[in-house]
């Protein structure tokens, strides 16, 4: 089983790249949000499921060990393989997925090419309760730009803005800013987020 690999892209496609490693050529097919951070001549470490087939292998890369669980918990539904599940990493992101099977929102699923109503709803049927192990393990949960309905959009995405302008990563304001849900205006929810952030 390869793990991962760290190399040098050499080629970059719409679906896959080329990774040098000690000069052997591995193509590794990948999502969009993967590939958006690659750039030809770069070093890079990817992450990688080995997809084994009669006809072929296929090694599929991730640029963070949450996409590949992800993935993994996508391919163990029955009907979903690989390429869907690479379908529907390249239409959203992780914590995306995560909260559309949460609030069983299938149709957030079916923005994924290749995944109709059916496959979205056996997907969240069967990984409801491994994604809320994935939430509890790892402090993933919905994005900020995803509120309940009472809450109040413009707020939060202003306040996630300012944050990740000041150099906080997406994951780090998401956590803090679910903390803060009880508050009601930008300059709240930033000074309680600057507390919290400097502990």
């Amino acid at each position: 089983m390869i793990g991962y690999l760290h190399g040098k892209i050499t080629e970059l496609f719409s679906d896959a790249c080329f990774i040098d490693v000690n000069g052997v050529g591995y193509r590794v097919l990948i999502a969009a949000s993967t590939r958006s951070q690659l750039n030809i001549g770069s070093e890079i470490t990817i992450y990688t499921y080995l997809n084994v087939r009669e006809d072929a292998l296929q090694l599929y890369g991730f640029s963070n060990q949450n996409e590949y669980d992800i993935f993994n918990q996508l391919i163990s539904v029955s009907g979903i393989g690989p390429k869907a599940a690479l379908s529907i990493l390249s239409s959203m992101n992780t914590d995306k997925i995560i909260w559309a099977v949460q609030n069983k929102q299938p149709s957030l699923l079916t923005a994924a090419p290749g995944i109709g109503k059916k496959t979205a709803e056996r997907i969240i049927l069967e990984l409801k309760d491994k994604f809320t192990a994935i939430t509890n393990d790892t402090g993933i949960f919905a994005p900020v730009d995803m509120p309940a309905a009472d809450s109040l959009p413009d707020i939060w995405s202003d306040a996630k803005k300012a944050l990740i302008s000041l150099g906080y990563t997406p994951q780090e304001t998401a956590v803090v800013l679910k903390k803060a849900h009880n508050l009601t205006s930008v300059e709240e929810i930033i000074k309680f987020a600057l507390k919290e952030l400097s502990m």
